[in-house]
């Protein structure tokens, strides 16, 4: 016997370790590719914060782009929906905005985001087409998203 016990078990970790360091290579040859889309995306939210900034500043200096109006970002017009506790009442949304608040306090209760699409005219049938609905007020804080998926008129 050429070899004893001890040598195979030997042969065996090496033959581990050089897999355990092949996938620890692959993985951090990975990473750069990660880190650069990462820093991509964040100098496109750095370009498009700045230029809300930009517009904000415009409006504040008297050329007001006005409560709800449309705003370019990256050359796209997108309408400015201010946040709840940046607004001192609902008149400062735009009228679709104040349509969909207005809906949810007329359910008197919970309302679901179906229900609101329905009174919107909006297709529910269309797979994705109620998504957009979900976070326009929630996410500017004007409702309240209860964990069953409904939404309710922020206190």
């Amino acid at each position: 016997m050429l070899f004893g016990r001890g040598t195979l078990s030997s042969l065996e970790k090496i033959a581990a370790r050089l897999a355990e360091l092949d996938q620890l290579a692959e993985s951090l040859a990975k990473q750069p590719a990660e880190v650069d889309a990462e820093r991509e995306e964040l100098a496109v939210a750095e370009r498009v914060l700045r230029r809300l900034y930009e517009q904000e500043a415009e409006a504040a200096a008297g050329q007001d782009v006005g409560t709800g109006q449309q705003v370019q970002v990256a050359g796209r017009s997108v309408l400015k929906v201010p946040h709840c506790s940046d607004a001192p009442d609902v008149s400062a949304l735009p009228a679709d905005y104040q349509r969909m608040l207005g809906i949810v306090k007329a359910a008197g209760g919970p309302a679901m985001v179906k229900d609101v699409g329905a009174e919107l005219g909006i297709d529910a049938s269309v797979p994705g087409r109620l998504e957009p609905l979900r976070g326009k007020l929630a996410g500017r804080g004007w409702l309240h998203k209860l964990p069953n998926g409904t939404f309710t008129v922020r206190p």
